[in-house]
């Protein structure tokens, strides 16, 4: 009965898990508000090299959205369980937060695993909300963001999986493993390495929470640093159509 309720889990996902929505009414909890709030003011403390990654692919977002395309960016780690979830998040939270429309994020690994209970923890405390649906051993989590924000479902899964795209994406390596192993990303029309240390080293140790939510933070405050980018560009091209 459980393998007949995952399927059916797995199917809805694949259907719905884009959360392709409009941004025109969305609405954050004050929480979430308040932490997105906080991000901005970090910009200046991303290196210029991380920033000359993170603009390239902000600028393969503009070319799409210029072109009135829609733009799919996948985020691959190596088990796809903390940091490629959080990107895939936290890129999703920022198109919204900055009303960039027709944005789809995707995350996958080169294993799969589940998701980590840290990083979803990890996400809750940032004003994320998350339930599972606790069947088997690679559980599907519902992620919400906000009022009229739709939802993301995720878990763990390789990057190869039927529900990633396959064609015209962006492919975003968030970990120095699978960096190294995935030189070519196939269908991808770009791809770019941007790793991210893996607070997987401090489970059950005094300082998980903070390495968790150290991690969150940094990965929210280089998505919104590459969405904020996205917005000015857009709004200077629109404005030089006048």
């Amino acid at each position: 009965m459980k393998i007949i309720i995952t399927l059916l889990a797995v199917a809805f996902l694949i259907i719905f898990a884009s959360a392709f929505t409009s941004t025109a009414k969305i609405k954050f909890s004050k929480k979430l508000s308040k932490y997105c709030k906080t991000l901005p003011p970090e910009f200046n403390k991303i290196s210029d090299e991380r920033k000359k990654y993170i603009l390239e692919m902000g600028d393969y977002v503009i070319q799409k959205r210029v072109a009135k395309q829609k733009c799919n960016l996948l985020f691959i780690c190596t088990s796809n369980s903390r940091r490629s979830h959080m990107a895939q998040i936290w890129a999703y939270t920022a198109s919204l937060y900055y009303g960039i429309d027709s944005i789809e994020t995707f995350s996958g690994g080169t294993e799969a695993y589940k998701v980590n209970i840290n990083a979803i923890n990890a996400m809750r405390r940032a004003g994320i909300t998350a339930s599972s649906n606790r069947i088997g051993d690679n559980p599907i989590w519902t992620i919400g963001i906000g009022k009229n924000a739709g939802q993301l479902l995720i878990y763990s899964k390789k990057y190869a999986n039927a529900q990633n795209p396959k064609s015209n994406f962006g492919a975003f390596m968030v970990c120095s493993e699978a960096d190294k192993s995935c030189p070519t990303i196939e269908g991808a029309d770009i791809r770019i390495g941007l790793s991210f240390e893996d607070p997987k080293y401090y489970d059950d140790t005094p300082s998980q929470n903070q390495k968790y939510d150290e991690r969150c933070y940094q990965i929210a405050a280089e998505m919104f640093f590459m969405f904020d980018y996205v917005k000015q560009k857009l709004i200077l091209k629109t404005e030089s159509k006048k």
